[in-house]
């Protein structure tokens, strides 16, 4: 996986995820919550957290 010009959109929800994440809350409710915040999909939050958390390889191009 590389870098997507549209992943900019998501930098600041991802970055919330790992806050949420970080004090303890579970992944479903960071979802269900974030998908509320932001307007998006749950299913598109799991696809963004999921992006995120792949290591960029060298031959990703």
């Amino acid at each position: 996986m590389g870098f997507k010009t549209d992943d900019c959109r998501y930098i600041e929800l991802y970055a919330d995820y790992r806050r949420m994440l970080n004090m303890g809350d579970k992944v479903t409710y960071i979802v269900s919550s974030l998908s509320e915040r932001y307007g998006v999909s749950e299913r598109k939050i799991y696809n963004v957290i999921k992006h995120f958390e792949t290591d960029c390889t060298k031959c990703a191009v």
